[in-house]
């Protein structure tokens, strides 16, 4: 397909979208909630449709070479596809969004300011391997008044278009257009900055996927991009920290789901305690099945206490998200070195103290720069249905115009409504 063929593709499809935005703007919250639960109903009903397409792109993994992860992240299991109707119901349960006031006053020559919740229009979401994606983002658009525009990796191709048309039904038994969720259907790269490059048609760019996919986007783009890059978390084991719950934070982060991007990838231990606390939480980690791979001072800790071989880590390890079972370690001298060690590495994405010092904690949250700082809690709560937000289109690890766990609210703009009596300036 030629650059021409792909704008043509684009501009066809963004302007149908761009009729339903419209259509959505100004529909009740109580149609859109209603449109919301009939496509958990659809999801749910079309459950043994999803797996058999799933099981196509399954099929296919080994000719996409996807690694281990990427097949756990494409895999449509009974438990997920619950999990997405369950979202899609949850982000029905929320509080409408749109039209809500941000703010309101009035000025002393009387006007009436107001400053008000409105739809985006129409977004764009680029992503891969997922397919739960396409309900979360088509969810969370729906609730927030926008159409959306998904464009699946090819390795998801039938299990996308699959629960798009669930999606539709739910649209339609609620009379609102089926356009408004628009799955392109066509896996051609050029098809891609045609989209980010359809100003007028489409309102916002969401690539989530690989560094490379992100950065791709974000050159091609002439409207504006939300990037949602890599998770490089981590957690810190303070010198206050309670060894129980510092193990238990540390294996949970790591190793209960290593494949997604809210998984721990480097553990920083306090020098003040690395001696007692690291033998003992490497250990389980290895029993885990984690590869370590450690700084020297951490190297010689596990050494004296008989875990000898460790792998050395080297300076792109510390920046590495591997999302597998492998993990950097590291021995920091004190609160100030570990903050610093996750602003240099670290992906802005999620970082976690473990201590029972609150003046430790709070000055950890102060010097970390990341979307989501945890404090005694393991990475994996950065989600946006842990945080009450029924889904996320993704988690942005940039600063405009929304951060972290993005929600319906973050899919909003705003215009002010000002209000007079036959006002005139002078």
């Amino acid at each position: 397909m030629d650059e021409q063929q792909a704008r043509e593709i684009i501009e066809t499809l963004a302007g149908e979208a761009r009729k339903a935005a419209a259509t959505l703007a100004t529909a009740r919250g109580e149609q859109r909630d209603a449109a919301l639960n009939a496509c958990a109903a659809a999801i749910r009903n079309a459950r043994d449709t999803l797996q058999q397409e799933n099981e196509k792109d399954i099929a296919r993994s080994e000719e996409f070479a996807l690694t281990e992860a990427m097949v756990d992240r494409l895999r449509l299991t009974d438990e997920r596809i619950e999990k997405m109707a369950a979202a899609l119901e949850s982000i029905a349960a929320q509080v409408d969004p749109v039209g809500r006031t941000i703010a309101a006053y009035n000025r002393p020559n009387g006007l009436r300011i107001e400053k008000r919740r409105v739809p985006l229009g129409v977004v764009g979401v680029i992503y891969e391997s997922r397919p739960n994606v396409t309900a979360d983002a088509a969810g969370l658009c729906l609730k927030s008044g926008n159409a959306c525009m998904l464009r699946g990796g090819k390795e998801a191709m039938h299990s996308n278009l699959a629960i798009a048309a669930a999606l539709r039904q739910g649209l339609s038994a609620a009379d609102l257009p089926v356009e408004a969720v628009t799955v392109i259907d066509s896996p051609d790269r050029a098809l891609v900055p045609a989209m980010a490059q359809a100003e007028g048609l489409v309102d916002l760019i969401i690539p989530r996927g690989g560094g490379g996919l992100i950065r791709a986007v974000a050159r091609a783009a002439t409207i504006p991009v939300i990037k949602h890059y890599a998770g490089n978390c981590h957690v810190y084991i303070h010198a206050g920290a309670d060894p129980a719950m510092a193990e238990s934070i540390a294996l949970n982060a790591k190793c209960q789901r290593p494949g997604v991007c809210n998984a721990a990838e480097t553990l920083l231990v306090d020098a003040a305690v690395a001696e007692s606390f690291l033998p003992r939480v490497a250990a389980k980690l290895i029993e885990a099945g984690v590869e370590l791979r450690c700084d020297s001072a951490s190297r010689d800790i596990l050494s004296a206490a008989g875990l000898e071989d460790m792998a050395g880590a080297t300076e792109d390890d510390f920046r590495t998200e591997f999302l597998s079972l492998t993990l950097a370690v590291a021995v920091v001298d004190d609160l100030s070195a570990a903050v610093r060690h996750i602003n240099t590495y670290g992906s802005t994405h999620t970082d976690a103290i473990v201590t029972e010092s609150v003046s430790a904690a709070d000055r950890f949250v102060a010097g970390v720069d990341s979307s989501s700082v945890m404090v005694n809690a393991s990475t994996r709560f950065s989600d946006g249905g842990e945080y009450g937000l029924g889904a996320e289109v993704g988690i942005s690890t940039d600063k405009l115009h929304a951060r972290g766990p993005m929600g319906a609210e973050d899919l909003t703009t705003y215009k002010w409504i000002v209000t007079g009596q036959g006002h005139i300036r002078t």
